[in-house]
Formats: structure tokens, sequence, C-alpha cells
């Protein structure tokens, strides 16, 4: 995930590959907007001279995240943040709205969901820093989360709105068990890379994976190439959510450089150490169809 420099604020603490996340503004400027007119224009700067980012349908919603300034509006629209015209959007700060996903960026280590948009309502559960959450509505500058089946408010100050495709949809032949432990590996999102880090505030990749299934009862081997061993072997064309997947490095002598968790639609949870911190990725980038070596069914 690419994390932007917006209105001079930079939030680095997540990445996802090819998932965009933006800053936000200040919980009383959140809202909502319904855009009202077809193929409206998402632009890089508030003027029709600047670059299109993208272009919204009639009906599809954005998250304002600032006040209206001469007639345009900075939003966020599909995980990208840019400007549009004020004059095609109808405003609200209060909304029951499917807005996508986000990620959680507090400066502790986890944060309260509450039951209502407030901090006198009852804490509903918490969540840890970098952590992905649905969006599914506003009020009073708080969002509306969905969080493992968990619905309650978090206030936008804490939120990063994302792309939807931080949070990957499981599949169909996903398991419970699989699910749970997908579960337990996505709250982990976020935190730092670092080599023989075994967590649970630091991990690198097999100490990602060892953590997470150890978390479950499953007792699997240290290293990427040991972890190799453990379990049965997987075509891919038969990779299910929960499987471990390998790769390795061109030149390394060992069986796997790296191993993450599959989780689905392509994608894989890993401890990333390009990027620093727990990620999803896609499994089709050049590089990882090139360095792909085998799977392994733990579940």
């Amino acid at each position: 995930m690419n994390c932007l420099k917006s209105k001079g604020i930079l939030y680095i603490f997540a990445a996802f590959a090819a998932v965009l996340c933006v800053g936000q503004a200040s919980a009383a400027e959140v809202g909502v907007a319904t855009i009202n007119a077809d193929g409206l224009r998402l632009r890089a700067e508030p003027s029709t001279e600047a670059s299109v980012l993208t272009t919204a349908s009639n009906g599809s919603h954005a998250i304002v995240v600032g006040e209206e300034q001469s007639g345009w509006y900075s939003v966020v629209f599909l995980g990208k943040e840019g400007y549009m015209s004020a004059e095609y959007l109808d405003v609200v700060y209060e909304a029951d709205e499917d807005l996508g996903s986000g990620l959680v960026k507090t400066s502790g280590s986890s944060l309260n969901i509450r039951s209502g948009p407030g901090t006198d309502y009852d804490r509903v559960t918490s969540v840890r820093n970098g952590a992905a959450v649905k969006l599914t509505g506003i009020e009073n500058g708080w969002f509306k989360v969905d969080y493992n089946g968990s619905v309650g408010y978090v206030l936008s100050d804490y939120i990063v709105p994302c792309d939807d495709v931080s949070i990957p949809v499981f599949s169909e032949e996903a398991s419970a068990a699989a699910q749970q432990l997908l579960a337990y590996a996505a709250s982990y999102l976020g935190t730092p890379y670092a080599y023989g880090g075994n967590g649970p505030n630091s991990f690198d990749c097999s100490g990602f994976t060892s953590y997470v299934y150890r978390h479950f009862g499953y007792k699997i081997n240290r290293t990427a190439s040991t972890q190799l061993s453990n379990g049965v072997s997987v075509p891919k064309e038969q990779l299910q959510p929960g499987d471990l997947v390998f790769f390795r490095n061109d030149g390394d002598s060992h069986a796997a450089s790296h191993v993450g968790i599959y989780v689905g639609n392509n994608q894989y949870i890993h401890a990333a150490s390009d990027t620093g911190v727990v990620e999803y990725r896609s499994m089709l980038t050049a590089a990882n169809l090139r360095k792909y070596v085998g799977a392994r069914r733990i579940l």
C-alpha cells in the first residue's frame, strides 16, 4: 500500500501491494458525498485543468475529507484522494453507506471500537494499529466500522480510507478454521518487519507464519526453508485460504527464501522485508510468478 502526504501530514504505517491509502481530515469535516452526475472526474487539483485520476458513476459515493473551497471538495474515491466539483455532489455528514475500507492509525498499539459515535459509549472490542476495517457509515465525525464481525464506531481521526483491496474476500472454499486463522493474521497488519522477529511486536516472514499457526495449536518449523517440509504439498491450481506459499530469491541456495499465508483471490499475507510491515500482496506480480516454488497445507 502506498500512503500519501496529504495536507502536510505523512502517514507511514502499513504497505499493501496495489492498495492506495490517503491522509485524513479532522473528524468535523468528514462526510459522505453522493455523486449526481455520470462520469464525474476526480482531479489531482481543484481545477478543471488538473489531471484526471479516475471517473465516478452517478449514484456512487465518495468520502469528503475537507470543507468546500472555491466550488471543490477534497474527497477520497476508490482509495484515491483528489478533488471533485461541489456542483455535482450531495454531501451529508451522517449516512449508512458502503464506504470501502480503511486502516487504523493510532499512536498506541490498539484502538477501542465503541457501540456509538462517542467516547461515552461502551467498548465493543479493540482493533490493532494498522489493521484493516470495513467502513459502513459515518456519524458525527465517527466511522461506523465492521471488524471481523464486530460492528461499532471509530473516530475518523484514526482511520485512513483505502481501496477495498485491503480486505480480501475469502473464497467460498475457505474453511471456518482458515477464516479464523486469516482474521487473526490480519490483526497484525502494519506490524513492523524485523529480521529474526518472532512477534508479537515485530516479525520476519517465517516468524510471522509460525506465530500465527502456533496461536491455533499448530507447531511448524521456524524458517521458510524448513517450513517447506511441514504439512502436505499442494499444487498451485488447488491453493486454498490458509495454505503456506513459498518463494525463492534468484541465486538463493536455500529451498525457500520467503513464506506467507494464502488468503484467496491470488493474494497472501506476509511480513515483508522490502516494505517493512505485515501486508497483503498479490501472487501475480512478475517477481512472485518467477520466484514461486510451492505451497504446503497445514490446516
